[in-house]
């Protein structure tokens, strides 16, 4: 029955993904909120340019609405509900920005971030306050829980912090961050339903739904992108459902394209501002293969595959 449930919760975020987006899309054309294309990027992708964003209001509306109804109102689906909205309110912020301004960047970097901390530490304090693990988290592969401390609420914050800006970096081509976050919420599913924490698994199910009702537009060529506004929603709801069930650290794991992104960004301004030399052809990593050659379509594939596999890998680590 648990199992149904999380099917049923999924196809149900299908459906009105697929119902609302292709509403939703006319409504972006008539504000002009088309994507603003960086100069600096594949120059293939200047004929995206003006591409339907902010599409993940559909995503974010879909989510909430059926782990709302399908798992009922309870302090755990509020806070992961809260953190989830607040992250995409942040993200249609600087989506709002980006398309008033005619341009690539909205919000600074600084007003990002201090935004995202207080977020992600209030998401931290209230799982330390109220789980039976406490402190403790868990370390996978060694198996072991550790008291982190005081730590403790630094360290999640961290980990949600991080966990945002990796999505919103791999949300560059046409149905990677979708197809990527469809596999890895369904694995949160499973896994939160294989250890009874009922709550996180109908919110990931939720987002998988969406996700993949999303994905129909979404996928290559897209007729509407998600945004800030889908993005940094699915990092923080994957951050948040994964912290209420205590498997933080299994995240880097079954989300290793997410951390091979930010990797990726950090290794190539880190190697330009010591060495003045680059190691990648473009960051994040997803450019870099297609500078080398690759077509979209084929980077999309292969990071697909390659996250359904860590996932796999990660059901039998926990």
């Amino acid at each position: 029955m648990e199992y149904l449930q999380i099917g049923t919760t999924a196809a149900i975020a299908f459906i009105i993904t697929v119902i609302s987006t292709p509403l939703l899309i006319p409504v972006l054309k008539r504000i002009k909120a088309g994507q603003s294309i960086r100069e600096d990027g594949p120059k293939t992708h200047m004929v995206k340019s003006g591409t339907p964003t902010m599409g993940g209001v559909a995503i974010v509306g879909a989510v909430l609405i059926t782990s709302l109804t399908a798992g009922g109102i309870n302090t755990d689906m509020l806070i992961i509900a809260i953190a989830f909205l607040s992250f995409a309110i942040l993200g249609f912020l600087d989506d709002f920005v980006k398309i008033s301004l005619k341009r690539n960047l909205g919000l600074t970097a600084k007003q990002k971030l201090i935004l995202q901390i207080l977020i992600a530490v209030g998401l931290a304090f209230y799982q330390s306050r109220v789980s039976v693990y406490g402190t403790t988290v868990f370390i996978p592969i060694i198996n072991k829980f550790v008291d982190f401390g005081i730590w403790y609420v630094p360290f999640i914050a961290f980990v949600v912090v991080a966990m945002v800006n990796s999505v919103n970096l791999t949300d560059g081509l046409d149905g990677l961050a979708s197809g990527v976050t469809l596999i890895v919420a369904l694995f949160l599913a499973i896994a939160g339903t294989m250890y009874g924490f009922t709550t996180a698994s109908v919110f990931c199910a939720a987002m998988a739904g969406a996700c993949f009702g999303f994905l129909m537009f979404n996928r290559y060529p897209a007729k509407v992108f998600m945004g800030d506004t889908g993005s940094l929603a699915l990092g923080g709801g994957i951050a948040a459902a994964a912290i209420m069930m205590n498997i933080e650290l299994v995240i880097p794991i079954a989300g290793g394209v997410y951390v091979a992104e930010a990797l990726s960004v950090i290794v190539q301004v880190v190697s330009y501002k010591t060495r003045k030399k680059r190691v990648l052809k473009m960051a994040p990593l997803h450019h870099h293969f297609e500078l080398s050659g690759w077509k979209e379509t084929k980077v999309v594939a292969v990071f697909w595959i390659v996250t359904f596999i860590l996932c796999s890998i990660s059901l039998l680590i926990i």
